[in-house]
């Protein structure tokens, strides 16, 4: 078949310039290029005729032999054309640079660097009680790989460039034929950057991090609990040539309390009170993380009554107030007694049973009158 012309193929004239020259190839390069028409044969040859068209004519000298002779004259310099997809983008991989920026799947730009995020780290810490209620800030020293001094985490020597990759020739991309599908993957050699280290740090070995510590400031709000869980955003494992750092999350453990129990917000405790401060009632001071605090123990207080203490508990984490503290309340029964003691209980006691006996005898007066009857009733019968 014969061949178009050239300028024809391009849709440009005979005076076009270099700049719109590339930009017209660009145009059909992109509108005919395989992958937007997977399977199509005339789309095929259209790319490549536009791809023909544009390397004789972005090259001076083929240019000059074209407009003078015509396509006879180029068969003397040994060009005739393409032989494949590969050919053409080893020869204009800058044309096909935005290709491989903006995909051909709707517009979803691709990666065209190396560089990757560090993975997160878990730490876990220690708290106290009071601690944990309160608040407060601890300085954690975390292992873990962190930027590399010599190279400033870029992986390269300083003053050192990167350069196109040999392998993909700076498309970032491999493309494997199979029968008649084409299959394009990630270049093994640049990552799908389709730029390599020329001269990789020799502290990093081109990774841009070393291992080493880091010391990390934790700062710990009041009211957070067993098992919460902190999130410090780029304190976590550094990024691979250049790329963000990964974040740090802080598991927390809060040890017990040798006299508090919590429950969400509230706390617990227990006081003990004698049996004469239960029975008369008394005021105590009870104890609470801000120090000794006074309650009032009302009169016939029972074994196992809770009081309530507001706002002596753990502050909300999320929110204000906090919430309260609960005191239940034991009776101490002494073991021994001195005989005053003992004398004075077993006076006590008396006057109980006589208080006993004068409330049964004034809810059931009928029985002391039953009693004297029966008495006579039985004297009759016995004489």
């Amino acid at each position: 078949m014969d061949k178009r012309d050239y300028y024809q193929v391009l849709g440009v004239t005979h005076q076009v310039t270099e700049d719109k020259l590339k930009k017209a190839y660009r145009k059909l390069a992109l509108k005919y290029h395989p992958d937007r028409n997977p399977g199509d044969k005339d789309a095929e040859d259209r790319f490549k005729e536009a791809a023909e068209a544009y390397g004789v004519l972005c090259d001076p000298k083929k240019r000059q032999i074209y407009d003078t002779y015509g396509h006879e004259g180029l068969q003397g310099t040994g060009f005739s054309g393409f032989r494949g997809f590969e050919d053409i983008f080893s020869s204009f991989g800058d044309i096909f640079e935005e290709f491989f920026s903006f995909g051909f799947g709707g517009g979803r730009p691709r990666q065209r660097t190396v560089a990757r995020p560090g993975n997160d780290l878990g730490y876990d810490l220690v708290l106290a009680f009071e601690e944990a209620v309160f608040g407060t800030e601890k300085d954690i020293e975390v292992e873990t790989a962190v930027p590399c001094g010599a190279c400033q985490g870029l992986g390269a020597e300083p003053g050192s460039r990167e350069g196109t990759c040999p392998l993909c020739q700076g498309r970032g991309q491999v493309v494997q034929s199979q029968g008649f599908f084409r299959i394009s993957t990630a270049c093994s050699r640049c990552e799908g950057s389709g730029q390599v280290l020329t001269s990789p740090c020799g502290q990093c070995h081109g990774q841009g991090r070393v291992k080493g510590r880091k010391r990390v400031q934790v700062k710990v709000p009041p009211g957070v609990d067993n098992g919460t869980r902190l999130r410090l955003r780029g304190e976590g494992e550094g990024g691979y040539r250049g790329g963000p750092p990964g974040d740090l999350y802080v598991r927390l453990h809060v040890q017990p309390h040798e006299r508090f129990e919590r429950d969400g917000d509230d706390l617990y405790c227990k006081v003990t009170v004698s049996f004469v401060q239960a029975i008369l009632g008394d005021h105590i001071e009870v104890p609470t993380l801000n120090g000794m605090k006074p309650i009032e123990v009302a009169p016939g207080t029972q074994p196992g009554t809770v009081l309530r203490y507001g706002s002596e508990g753990v502050p909300h984490l999320r929110g204000n107030g906090q919430g309260d503290l609960f005191v239940e309340v034991g009776v101490h029964i002494p073991t021994s007694v001195t005989a005053r003691q003992e004398e004075l209980l077993r006076e006590f006691q008396q006057l109980a049973k006589d208080q006993e006996e004068h409330h049964r005898t004034r809810r059931w007066p009928w029985n002391k009158r039953n009693d004297k009857q029966e008495g006579k009733s039985g004297v009759a019968m016995g004489g």
